[in-house]
């Protein structure tokens, strides 16, 4: 196959997760960069939040249809639940540990951080869980690429900051992360730690090159993950936490809604054979809203 338009936002975690991507394909064919500025980039630039998880992808999506590229790389986790028409997700490649970390100046654990200490995360899963572990923390709003949120911790704006993982291990930096926090303290993000190849629906050529970089374990617990976001209803601002983990042949689906303080918390797990992936994510969600996940959802959206 010949060269293709590989489209990427501009910031250094995109450009560097599109590095390794074409990488990766780089056996099958020549991989051009096109860089997209999008309306999330612009929000967080300006310091504004991020109203739904399409503000990272619409104009990469936008490039895809209108065939200005041929395939994009997203962060999994920016992607909604529901793709626009036209589009497939082609590939998830091997995924990166999905868990959050802390970075705290001077630095110091979790359970070591002083009475009220000032935690910066403008994540409102995260919000909630670290308050039900500690409900003494005063949580402030941090936006911002991954040099902003250290810089402003550095500056002495926060005591500590919450950050992904995965994109600190694709920056290099993964040194600056104090703690890795347990599942059972922070449970990731929906699709946390992946990446998202996405292509044109109809584009088989494409499609079909992508999936030599497909992780089998890693589709399907995303799938999970989603399907379970898709029955929930929830955007990317409500309070909702997934991980779906594929051993010994086997997904488990680990997942919980939170209110914003952390004094309500529904957690649902459950297992069953990778291939019905989307079916076991939404048993997990339909299990949470009989528990009452919706109004916890419908908290948020307030």
């Amino acid at each position: 196959m010949g060269s293709l338009r590989l489209g990427a936002r501009g910031s250094a975690l995109s450009l560097a997760q599109a590095g390794m991507v074409a990488k990766s394909l780089s056996a099958w064919a020549a991989i051009e960069l096109v860089t997209v500025k999008t309306t999330g980039d612009r929000r967080s630039a300006e310091g504004a939040p991020i109203s739904w998880k399409g503000d990272f992808t619409k104009e990469l999506d936008e490039a895809l249809l209108d065939r200005r590229v041929d395939f994009a790389v997203h962060s999994l986790k920016d992607v909604p639940s529901l793709l626009p028409e036209g589009l497939a997700l082609a590939a998830v490649p091997a995924r990166e540990d999905p868990s959050d970390v802390l970075i705290s100046h001077p630095p110091r654990p979790f359970a070591e951080l002083p009475q009220g200490a000032r935690i910066g995360t403008s994540s409102p899963r995260r919000k909630a869980q670290l308050l039900a572990a500690r409900p003494d923390l005063s949580i402030l709003e941090s936006r911002g690429n991954v040099d902003t949120r250290i810089r402003r911790l550095r500056e002495g704006r926060f005591d500590a900051i919450v950050l992904a993982r995965a994109g600190l291990a694709r920056l290099g930096r993964l040194a600056e992360a104090t703690e890795i926090f347990p599942q059972e303290v922070l449970l990731p993000a929906v699709g946390q730690g992946a990446l998202a190849l996405v292509s044109r629906s109809d584009d088989q050529a494409v499609r079909a090159l992508l999936a030599r970089v497909d992780d089998e374990a890693s589709h399907a617990e995303v799938l999970a993950e989603r399907g379970l976001l898709a029955t929930l209803e929830a955007g990317c601002r409500a309070p909702v936490a997934a991980r779906g983990r594929v051993e010994a042949g086997a997904l488990t689906l680990t997942a919980g809604v939170f209110s914003e303080d952390g004094k309500s918390v529904l957690k649902e797990e459950a297992s069953g054979l990778p291939a019905e992936a989307i079916a076991l994510g939404r048993s997990v969600g339909e299990k949470l809203l009989a528990r009452g996940a919706a109004d916890l959802i419908a908290e948020k959206k307030r």
